[in-house]
Formats: structure tokens, sequence, C-alpha cells
């Protein structure tokens, strides 16, 4: 491949992260949230009720959509080894890539008619747009070694992660400017809008990937040869202690990163407090001259997810960069350090909104550093081979089970204290975990693996 072919193609894998990243900021992150939680929240007298009916069982709201999500990911999780050996096997995996990402637009588009007296159908919308999301990450973390080298995949996966970053936050300033300028009736149009952006500029992407790189001529039963083909990748995986131990560590680490992600713009809405000081008497004085209004207003929400965002641009570029001199593995224990940090000082300090920005713009950069860099360790463990699909398969299913459980914990800790900063405390432990699971990680082997860990 002529390098400026394999330029065209690499921009143009990279581009799908600039097409899918708006439903994880739009969606996951910014207006859809902050919707959901004015949806589903109602005033009787002078207080605010949080609690909804579900099928007959009542939930705190943020409990629901935590389990929705989890839900979401159980079935990604179900279903995309199985499609992942069918991929490999028949030469499908844009096939699958379109799919999901298709069926993950139609479901934001859907949002537009979200509501709280239809509330089982509603969260159908919020469950198939992550299936959508999620699910088409597998067949498209899949072409990552297929597209660079190892030597060349840190920048590139950082690279479709920068312009995830930029892309999302230019639609949602789009969106912002919608809503704010002319109308806050017009927020579900933003959902629609995703779903344009997701699908539209996925179709850069669709265009250069090939579809059946490596000429793949299936014949017999689909889901019988496609099962074969990922139980021999599993046999692979197995007999690669250093591919094993990473993502027994990715799994753990997975639990805490994703959920913080998911729901730290809730943290901001239920546990940081907004003084309100008419008297301009200082934050010294104690009420009733200080008024404390429990949540952050959307405009301050806002502001921390864009910080996030913007922040995360530098970490993912830094990261990738130290690898280079350190190593992928020390850089992500650098990592998780942090992360540990950000936790204690989000449980034991933050209260306002001054610290809660602090503590955004910090998760930002570990946010940008940590995925990108996860990834590409990931694929530059990885043996020579055909079946990527199925390989990532089983990143993808380990994140997936991690952010499953770590939503469980999360919503249930949440559930029986009444308080997300006791939620955010036990995180500390699932990092701690990943850290040391880290350092078991075998240091020396092949030349292949010396250029991933630095002895």
């Amino acid at each position: 491949m002529e390098k400026k072919e394999k330029r065209s193609l690499q921009r143009a894998w990279a581009f799908y992260d600039w097409a899918n990243s708006v439903y994880a900021l739009v969606i996951s992150t910014a207006i859809f949230p902050i919707y959901f939680n004015a949806v589903t929240t109602r005033k009787e007298g002078d207080q605010l009720i949080d609690k909804v009916d579900f099928f007959g069982f009542e939930l705190v709201n943020t409990q629901l959509y935590s389990y929705t999500i989890a839900v979401s990911l159980l079935a990604v999780i179900v279903l995309s080894p199985m499609l992942s050996g069918i991929a490999d096997y028949a030469g499908k995996k844009k096939f699958f890539l379109q799919l999901f990402c298709y069926v993950g637009a139609t479901a934001c588009a859907t949002l537009f008619f979200f509501d709280r007296d239809m509330l089982e159908y509603s969260m159908a919308s919020v469950f198939f747009a992550s299936l959508g999301y999620w699910g088409s990450i597998v067949f498209y973390n899949a072409y990552l070694p297929e597209v660079a080298k190892p030597e060349e995949q840190d920048r590139l996966s950082a690279r479709g992660y920068v312009w995830g970053y930029v892309g999302s936050v230019l639609l949602l300033v789009i969106n912002l400017a919608m809503i704010q300028g002319v109308s806050d009736s017009l927020t579900p149009w933003a959902f629609v809008m995703v779903a344009v952006w997701w699908a539209g500029f996925a179709q850069i992407t669709f265009r250069k990937l090939p579809a059946n790189p490596h000429h793949r001529k299936p014949t017999g039963a689909l889901w019988k040869m496609g099962f074969r083909e990922l139980r021999g990748v599993y046999r692979q995986l197995t007999a690669l202690p250093r591919l094993k131990r990473y993502l027994l560590a990715f799994f753990v680490f997975s639990m805490a990163v994703q959920t913080i992600m998911l729901m730290a713009q809730f943290f901001g809405m239920k546990e940081v407090f907004v003084i309100d000081d008419p008297a301009g008497m200082g934050y010294g004085m104690q009420p009733p001259l200080l008024q404390r209004t429990v949540g952050l207003d959307t405009g301050q929400l806002i502001i921390a997810i864009i910080l996030v965002q913007l922040i995360a641009v530098p970490g993912a570029w830094l990261f990738a960069r130290g690898s280079g001199v350190f190593g992928n593995i020390r850089m992500l224990m650098v990592a998780l350090i942090s992360w540990i940090a950000v936790c204690l000082f989000a449980f034991f300090v933050v209260d306002t909104p001054h610290e809660f920005f602090v503590a955004a713009g910090w998760i930002g950069f570990m946010m940008g550093g940590t995925q990108s860099l996860s990834r590409s360790t990931y694929s530059k463990m990885l043996p020579e081979t055909k079946d990527h699909a199925s390989f990532f398969s089983f990143y993808d299913v380990t994140e997936k089970l991690g952010i499953v459980i770590g939503m469980f914990v999360y919503g249930y800790i949440e559930g029986i204290t009444g308080s997300m900063r006791t939620s955010v405390l036990s995180l500390v432990v699932f990092f701690s975990i990943g850290l040391l699971l880290l350092f078991w990680i075998p240091k020396k082997g092949s030349k292949k693996a010396l250029a991933i860990q630095k002895s």
C-alpha cells in the first residue's frame, strides 16, 4: 500500500471516532443526562422527588439509568463474541460495524419522543442507543491492527480519540446555541442531530475501510463456523500470558474508569452545592445568611463537560508520547494512581462548583490518556493473526463486563446509602486492584513485548 493511500485509510478509520463520539458526549454525558434528570424529577412542595416507577418497581432515576446502560452492555457481551467470530470467518467486520452504527443512530433519533409517562418505552431508546454505540466499537477497534503497524498504533489510537473529542464538542456547541439561543423546547432535536451526525460522518469511514480485507470465502453454517473461529482465538489468547494478564487488569480498572465517565455529571447534579450569598458576606458565614442549593445548574454542568473534552486532547497526545519513552504499561500505572487520587479528591474535597471544575479537568486529562493507551496497548500485544475482530471481542467484552459491574455497584451503593459520594469512594478499590494486576504482567518476553513495556 502506498504511503498516501495508507494515510488516507488511517484518517478514514480515525474519522469514525469523530462520527460516533457525539453519542458519548451529547447522549451519554451532556445534554441527555440533564434532560433525563429534569424529565424524571418532580417537585412536591419544597422537595424534589427523584424516584420513578418502572414496571412496578420504585427506583431512583439515576439508578434506573445506570441499570439500563448496564443491561445494554450485557447484551453487547452476549452478542459480540459470536458476531466477531462470524465477522472473522466470513469477512463481515464492516457489515457489523455498519449495522450497530445504524441501530445506535436510529435509537438516538427516537429519544426525541422520551416521555416520563411512557418510561418503559422511553428507556428502550436509551438501551438501543447504548447497544449500537458499544457494539460498533468492537468492530471499529478490530481494524486498528489492520490499518497501522504496531509502532504507529499508539499515535493513531490517540488521533482517533482526539478527533472524537473535538468533533463532539463542536456538535455540543451547535446544540447549545440552538437550545439556549432559541428555546430549550428544542432540546429533543439535539438527539436527532446526533443521529444524523453519527450516521452521516460514518460514511467517510465506510467508504474507505475494506469490506473483506483477507478475502474470506465462507462455507457452511456461519454460526457454527463463527463459534469455531472464536474458540480457536480463545485458545491462542490463553497461551499468551502477557495478553491474558493485561486483559484481566483492563477488566478491573475499566469498571471504574467508564463508570466515572458515565456518572460524573450526575455527581455534579446531586453532590455539589451552589452557595447563594446575596449579602456578599463570604463563604465563611453560616446559614441563614448563606443558602446552599444542591446541584450545579445546566450552564455549569455544560462548562464542566466541555472542559473534560478539551483537556482530554492533550491527555491523549501526551500519554501516547510518554508510552514511547517509558512503555505502555508504566504509563497506565501512572494513570491509575492519578485516578485513585481524583476519586479521593471527589470524596473528601469536592463540595463547591470550583472544586468540581478542578476534578473535571483532572478527569478529562486522565480520560484522554487512559482510553487511547488502553486500546493501543492491547492491539500491540496481539500475535500475528487475521482474526482481529475475535481478539478485540475479548477486549471489548472485558471492558463492557467491567462497566456492567461498575455501574451496578455504583447504583447499588447509591441506592442503599443515598449518596453518590460513597459510590465514588468504592471505585478506588477497582483502581487499586487494577494497578496491582498491571505489576503482575511479565516485564520480559519477545521483542514485540519489550516494545510495549520497557524493562
